[in-house]
C-alpha cells in the first residue's frame, strides 16, 4: 500500500499552515515554494481540502489559505480520506476458487459458521482487520501532534517560531 504524493503534499501544507498561524493565512505561491510543488498542482489539493472543510480560502490580493478548524481536530485519516478517497484497501478476488470453497466447507463441518460466516474469505478477514488498525492509528494522530513535536524540536534547538 502506498499513499500518493498528493497526500504527502496535503499533510505538509497543513503543517506549514499550522506552524504559521501567527500570520493567519499563507498564499499559494509561498506554500508551493516551501513544498517544492507547482502552484496548479497544489491548488487542486488545497481545493479538495477546502471542499471538505479542512482549510478555508482567504480572498483578496493578499489572500491565501488557513486552517478551517483547530489542528487538533484534523486527523491524518481525515486528510487521507479527502485525497485518496474512502475505498476499501483489500477485496477478496478468489472467493469462487476451489481452495476457498474447501475452506468454507471445512468450517461448516466444524460447525463454526456462526462465528466465521459461511463463504467468508479468511484472507480478507485478516486484511480488513489490518485496515481497521491502520485507520485507528491514523485517526489517533492529528496535525496538532506534529505541530507540537515540531515546536518541541525548535525549542530544544533554540530556533525561533
Amino acid at each position: 500500500m502506498q499513499f500518493s504524493k498528493s497526500t504527502d503534499y496535503a499533510l505538509h501544507a497543513l503543517i506549514h499552515l499550522g506552524l504559521s498561524e501567527s500570520r493567519n493565512h499563507i498564499g499559494i505561491k509561498e506554500l508551493s515554494a516551501s513544498l517544492g510543488v507547482s502552484e496548479s498542482y497544489l491548488s487542486k489539493i488545497m481545493s479538495k481540502l477546502r471542499q471538505d472543510g479542512i482549510v478555508r480560502a482567504v480572498p483578496g490580493v493578499n489572500g491565501g489559505y488557513e486552517l478551517a478548524r483547530p489542528a487538533d481536530r484534523i486527523t491524518f485519516l481525515d486528510v487521507i480520506h479527502v485525497i485518496e478517497g474512502r475505498q476499501q484497501l483489500f477485496e477478496c478476488s478468489n472467493s469462487s476458487s476451489r481452495q476457498h470453497r474447501l475452506l468454507a466447507e471445512g468450517r461448516v463441518e466444524r460447525q463454526e459458521t456462526e462465528r466465521w460466516g459461511q463463504g467468508e474469505c479468511l484472507v480478507e478477514k485478516v486484511m480488513v482487520g489490518a485496515e481497521r488498525h491502520l485507520h485507528q492509528y491514523l485517526r489517533e494522530h492529528t496535525i496538532q501532534m506534529v505541530l507540537d513535536e515540531a515546536n518541541r524540536i525548535r525549542s530544544a534547538e533554540g530556533i525561533e517560531k
